[in-house]
């Protein structure tokens, strides 16, 4: 493992949680920064954030080229099944905004949310 990987936990949750986000980008290409932009719903620290995308290379899940990353996947978030709608006081994990209707996407290494209507599409990517 390099530095940064063993800067990281091995059983940090977040890089798992940020493994499957990336499994399930509906987008053919998208700019290194698009996908860092998904990836800072799982976590802000850039220690995580270089180990999600090392890990996620390795592991076939995407491939990066000149600041374009390809997901390799084609298990898109289903709308109907992998997305769970709660009633509450919560706050954007995207764009920080109040809600009272939270989207999550339920992933099997956890719930990734709580997210608007508008910022669901986006991370997932219908928008």
């Amino acid at each position: 493992m390099g530095a940064d990987e063993d800067a990281v936990d091995a059983t940090d949750d977040r890089v798992e949680l940020g493994l499957a986000l990336l499994e399930r980008l509906e987008h053919e290409s998208l700019s290194l920064a698009d996908v860092v932009d998904r990836i800072e719903t799982v976590t802000s620290d850039p220690a995580v954030t270089r180990t999600i995308l090392d890990r996620a290379e390795l592991r076939g899940i995407i491939e990066r080229e000149d600041g374009i990353v390809r997901p390799k996947s084609r298990q898109y978030v289903r709308f109907d099944q992998d997305v769970i709608t709660k009633e509450g006081d919560f706050s954007c994990r995207r764009c920080g905004s109040g809600l009272s209707t939270g989207y999550f996407i339920d992933l099997e290494s956890g719930e990734l949310g709580p997210f608007g209507s508008s910022c669901i599409r986006k991370v997932t990517g219908r928008e």
